[in-house]
């Protein structure tokens, strides 16, 4: 086996060695380290579910023994299902901090973005559910650094209605300093608004019919601005084709006036804004518009590039999650275990989105399934 192998894969096991181990030490016959290292490895590799890990894991056995500690050769299925079903999510996902940490330092470098956008949302996986046992599908709020391709944090919560308590407890999870956050309507919150800026952070938080007054006194003020000489105000405008489409966004960002309602309640808050969108697609023409309140000055590129940011949640993970990984048809039902492989899944994702290769996401996976060296290659965040 290539000395390459063995450093690699020593690398990637320090994470999780500071794990507490939840099971029983009677007849513990394999390290948890190295369950969790196959796991990781087998849904690179296209496993799903604790029964595709140990497959994956039985096809795999002499490359696995060569570099984990197997002493008593792989796992069976149900170590990885009772293992999964233990981990606290919570102390699982702290595992990841620091290789996070690098991932992000290397990519933060490579694409030289000083002020990266971290956009929050909300996803659920809509046949996690157990009416039996009165569990409902699984809804997790995640935050993906949209330039790096790489998710940060997750926090599961009830259903959707829950993401307002969920974001701050997703936001202490991940460091925020220096990004622009940005957030659906669910999460505009005064708290989540004042926390981001405590957090020496800054925002741009959508308004719809949750806050109404503000919501209608921004759009209010941007017509009036319309119809004046608009004092302050910076407009972008951006064309896009493909697919059979043509979308032409317009960015509008101003000052933020003082009266207001609420304004000094809205910690940091320094301007809002309006993106307009007409999308034309085989001859059908549709147009959406969207407000938002930010802590940002103005200066429309920046606040341009931060609602294009938060787009890449739903294109770049969200969708990638249900086409690549087919996460919104798992069927996994227990809470602990669904939440873990929720988990595996975004940084999974996150792995394959760092690797250098101009394949598909699908492709590289398929290629993980096929190929240890290419599986290394991707765990390691390099080529050979």
């Amino acid at each position: 086996m290539p000395d390459l192998q063995r450093v690699s894969l020593d690398e990637v096991v320090v994470p999780f060695q500071e794990l507490e181990d939840p099971r029983s030490s009677i007849n513990q016959l394999h390290p948890l380290v190295s369950v969790v290292v196959i796991a990781l490895l087998a849904v690179l590799a296209g496993a799903n579910g604790p029964t595709a890990i140990a497959r994956w894991a039985a096809l795999k056995e002499e490359f696995l023994v060569g570099v984990l500690d197997l002493p008593n050769g792989v796992p069976r299925k149900d170590v990885f299902r009772r293992v999964l079903m233990a981990l606290k999510p919570g102390a699982f996902q702290a595992c990841f901090a620091n290789w996070l940490g690098s991932l992000r330092a290397t990519a933060a470098a490579a694409t030289d973005v000083e002020q990266p956008v971290l956009a929050v949302d909300g996803k659920s996986a809509r046949r996690s559910h157990d009416r039996n046992h009165g569990l409902g599908a699984l809804h997790s709020v995640s935050i993906w650094a949209s330039e790096f391709g790489l998710s940060l944090g997750q926090v599961a919560c009830a259903e959707e209605s829950n993401e307002i308590t969920a974001i701050p407890e997703l936001l202490r999870l991940v460091d925020i300093k220096g990004a622009i956050i940005t957030i659906d309507a669910m999460g505009t919150q005064k708290a989540i608004a004042a926390q981001v800026i405590e957090g020496e952070a800054d925002y741009v938080l959508a308004l719809k019919g949750n806050h109404e007054t503000l919501h209608q006194a921004v759009i209010d003020e941007i017509d009036e601005q319309l119809e004046g000489d608009l004092a302050g105000a910076q407009e972008l405008v951006t064309t896009e084709k493909g697919h059979g489409r043509e979308e032409v966004r317009t960015y509008l960002q101003l000052p933020a006036p003082e009266g207001l309602p609420g304004f000094r309640q809205w910690k940091g808050l320094r301007s809002i804004g309006l993106v307009t969108s007409h999308c034309l697609r085989e001859g059908k023409e549709t147009m959406e518009v969207r407000y938002s309140i930010s802590s940002l000055e103005v200066d429309v590129k920046r606040f341009a590039r931060a609602v294009r940011g938060h787009w890449g949640i739903e294109n770049s993970c969200h969708w990638s999650l249900d086409m690549t990984f087919r996460e919104d048809e798992s069927r996994l039902r227990e809470q602990h275990l669904r939440e873990d492989f929720a988990w595996l899944r975004r940084f999974a994702l996150s792995l394959l989105k760092q690797h250098p290769g101009r394949q598909s996401l699908a492709m590289k996976r398929r290629s993980c399934g096929w190929s240890d060296a290419f599986l290394m290659e991707v765990v390691n965040g390099s080529t050979c």
